[in-house]
């Protein structure tokens, strides 16, 4: 039986002389940082003080004893980041440059001095790019020349901070015989029965010994020889229940046990679990443009999606644990489908594992983004292998729904000066449409491919054209207004977002003794992108009066405009189903603290967006909109059972009068969207007045107005505290009132964002963490919008 040995402990990193400990799976960054070597780079701006770490050769060492009793030993890596040299006593293993693959070294019967030496990320995409030629790109550093995460070279909400190291798991194997290479399952349903058919390929050391496979899923076993090298089980499963997306049904997995058989001797074993499902993805034409539905069971759905970078500049450091907590988030804020996006990686067994359980739905980038890459060697090998390895490693998991080529570089290519710099040379194309769907279909072909996002499906079509295909809505937040996100019903929005900075006490954290403001020299150094606070600002005067000097209103009204912002592009295109089939906020997370797009900051708070996101999300949703016909109330029904309901309909003025109210019947089919036109009697007159509808327990406003020509009175409200909650009472109409609960204690967590008030109204908000109630620091931890002065 083949035998693994754990290989991570002993490592010791070589520096200046001498030999600092090593954690393996780790970096060099982060085994710094444990040596007190260099400081933390995401505190201040250490992150410039440390960029010599990147530019320079680094070594791994550790004795290595491969005698063992069976017939080989294989040194394994899960992941070596990037550009590496292995030696034993100075006798050459091998080379690496990807870290998006794993490696297997034969070390039988080797002992002696192991070393592993890192090249420069920075030197290895030299040496590439001197070979090949220029390629442009949207950023300066040449993440486009070496298979590794880019965002390690910054991006515009990421650090700069160029990693290198063993970074996922190392182990001996030892084995006799033959053993398990490869095993690609292809699972499929028909009705109520469930096929898992699995392809092993099998190395081995004695080509003579005669082979078999056996294998159980669901109480049903199969065998069938091995011959030569490979060998096909299939078994078939009765009465299966079916994996489905959360909100649409259970999550059911199955393990399937696969063993390797010489005579009745066990060589080797396998195990995986898979979910029964069916999943398509509709691109017909219609008569709105070219669809993008996703398509699971036959159940054709709206997917709800945010899109996911690398949790932690330094990956190793992302335990199962915390990708648990951050999914259950995304989980717990309505969302069903997570794009992990191509500036990363291929995340860990961890990340798919709860996808699978939670029943996020996955949408796969391949590792490339915004950049023209070249197609030719060094990289094309690169490049077929990992795909081939990650398709392979990826396809148990029912959560994976698709496979996409890229990120924006076929837009790059058209929209952003590449074909005429290019003048001919490979830029990637070869791979969107070549290799990567040749690929696909052919190891994993129960799964859709698309080219890359955005993208329309045809050179014939602007690569980003809204209505064909996916769409990418970065106009709005780079030069107008959120308003701006109502103006189109693009077919699916892969991307799009608004910044807002990170929760207070994430701030104070990073920035220690900083006088805090929106141009600090530490918050500008958190701020990434280009013109990013310039764009911050032009966005809260379009709606605000700037507060001027002041931090925690600037805080606050950022977060409250980014809120805002999603929810104006997410009430508008859920209402235009099934014409739009899906949102992917940008973004979720983030990889450190940063100014950023993200619902969740770099140190884990939750900004008042997510909670916007749980809101915008939730099954069902209501919304007043305007349109060609006037002012409508939009109910949009995703639930499995119909919602029928009486809305009232109340006209109001800011001081808290009713002028007009009204009664209607609502009547929204499952899965499906109902629009009922408000009368013209009831719709805001001026700036004065707005319009509050309430069904069931949800609530939609519509100001007429930026809150800049609001008259809004002072705002009044009472504040009472208990163990565990914060109680408001409203004098007045109270405009998106928060509770920024990191003010309190920096582990306090509020269970709810924005909520307005009208006059009389009381909300209770929930409080953990907060071990001191007191009224005047509750108080002082509440924001509202406020007139304008």
């Amino acid at each position: 039986m083949l035998e693994v040995t754990p290989f991570g402990e002993g490592w010791g990193l070589e520096y200046e002389g001498g030999r600092l400990p090593a954690a393996v799976p780790g970096c060099v960054h982060t085994d710094l940082l444990a040596a007190g070597v260099i400081p933390d780079p995401f505190l201040g701006r250490n992150e410039t003080e440390v960029a010599w770490v990147g530019r320079r050769e680094w070594t791994y060492t550790t004795e290595l004893d491969a005698a063992h009793g069976h017939e080989r030993t294989d040194l394994v890596f899960d992941g070596l980041d990037t550009a590496a040299e292995l030696s034993v006593d100075g006798r050459l293993l091998g080379r690496t440059r990807n870290m998006h693959r794993s490696y297997r070294f034969d070390v039988t019967g080797l002992r002696g001095r192991l070393s592993v030496r890192f090249a420069s990320a920075y030197t290895e995409a030299a040496a590439v790019r001197d070979r090949l030629g220029e390629r442009p790109a949207a950023y300066t550093e040449p993440y486009q020349y070496i298979r590794k995460m880019a965002c390690s070279f910054g991006w515009d909400w990421g650090p700069t901070l160029v990693t290198a190291g063993i970074w996922r798991p190392v182990r001996l194997e030892h084995w006799s015989t033959a053993r398990l290479g490869r095993v690609r399952p292809v699972v499929t349903v028909q009705e109520t029965v469930g096929t898992v058919e699995l392809h092993v390929d099998v190395e081995r050391t004695r080509v003579e010994a005669g082979l078999h496979v056996e294998v159980r899923v669901g109480g049903q076993t199969a065998r069938a020889p091995i011959e030569g090298t490979s060998g096909l089980v299939r078994v078939q499963v009765p009465d299966v229940r079916l994996w489905w997306p959360r909100g649409y049904g259970e999550q059911p997995l199955y393990d399937v046990e696969l063993t390797l058989l010489h005579g009745t001797g066990v060589l080797d074993s396998w195990h995986r679990r898979v979910g029964f499902r069916t999943v398509e993805l509709d691109r017909r034409s219609d008569e709105h443009g070219t669809g993008f539905t996703f398509v699971v069971n036959g159940e054709r759905l709206f997917a709800r999606g945010v899109n996911w970078i690398p949790d932690d500049v330094f990956p190793s450091r992302v335990t199962r644990e915390r990708y648990r907590q951050r999914l259950e988030r995304a989980a717990d804020a309505g969302v069903d489908l997570v794009r992990v996006w191509g500036g990363g990686i291929y995340e860990s067994e961890d990340f798919y594992d709860a996808c699978d359980e939670l029943g996020l739905l996955v949408w796969q980038d391949f590792p490339f983004a915004c950049a023209a890459y070249p197609e030719e060697q060094p990289l094309r090998g690169e490049v077929a292998a990992e795909a081939r390895e990650n398709v392979v490693r990826l396809m148990p998991h029912p959560s994976l729904v698709l496979w996409n080529g890229n990120n924006e570089n076929l837009w790059g290519f058209r929209d952003w000066g590449w074909e005429e710099r290019l003048a001919g040379e490979s830029w990637g194309e070869g791979y969107y449409l070549g290799l990567l769907p040749r690929v696909v279909a052919e190891l994993d072909p129960t799964r859709p491919y698309t080219a890359g996002s955005p993208w329309s499906g045809s050179w014939e079509r602007h690569p980003n054209d809204p209505a064909h295909g996916t769409h990418h809505s970065w106009e709005v937040w780079n030069r107008t207004d959120y308003a701006e996100y109502r103006a189109h019903v693009p077919r699916f929005v892969a991307e799009f977002g608004w910044q807002a900075p990170p929760a207070y006490a994430t701030l104070r954290r990073a920035l220690p003794g900083e006088a805090l403001a929106a141009d600090s020299p530490g918050m500008l150094h958190h701020q990434k992108a280009d013109d990013g606070n310039g764009k911050l600002r032009r966005g809260l005067e379009r709606h605000f009066a700037f507060p001027e000097g002041d931090f925690d209103r600037w805080h606050y009204l950022a977060q409250l405009n980014q809120a805002r912002a999603v929810a104006a592009g997410i009430e508008h295109w859920r209402a235009h189903w099934p014409v739009c089939a899906g949102t992917v906020v940008w973004q979720l997370n983030d990889c450190w603290p940063v100014t950023s797009w993200a619902a969740i900051d770099g140190d884990g708070r939750e900004k008042p967006l997510w909670h916007e996101v749980r809101r915008l999300y939730a099954d069902r949703l209501l919304s007043l909109q305007v349109r060609q016909e006037g002012l409508v109330l939009a109910a949009v029904n995703q639930g499995a059972k119909a919602w029928s309901g009486r809305v009232a309909l109340r006209r109001m003025t800011v001081g808290g009068a009713v002028v007009g109210g009204a009664e209607t019947a609502l009547e929204a089919g499952a899965r499906a969207v109902a629009v009922v036109g408000v009368p013209e009697e009831l719709r805001p007159q001026g700036p004065k007045e707005f319009l509050v509808a309430d069904c069931g327990g949800l609530r939609a406003l519509y100001f007429p107005a930026p809150d800049r020509e609001i008259p809004y009175l002072e705002p009044e409200f009472e504040v009472t505290v208990a163990p565990g909650t914060v109680t408001v009472t409203a004098r007045t109409l109270v405009r998106d009132l928060l509770l920024q609960a990191d003010r309190l204690d920096a582990g306090a967590r509020a269970d709810r964002g924005l909520v307005t008030l009208l006059p009389g109204e009381r909300v209770t908000i929930g409080v953990t963490g907060w071990k001191t109630p007191d009224v005047a620091a509750a108080r002082a931890a509440l924001y509202c919008v406020e007139p304008s002065r």
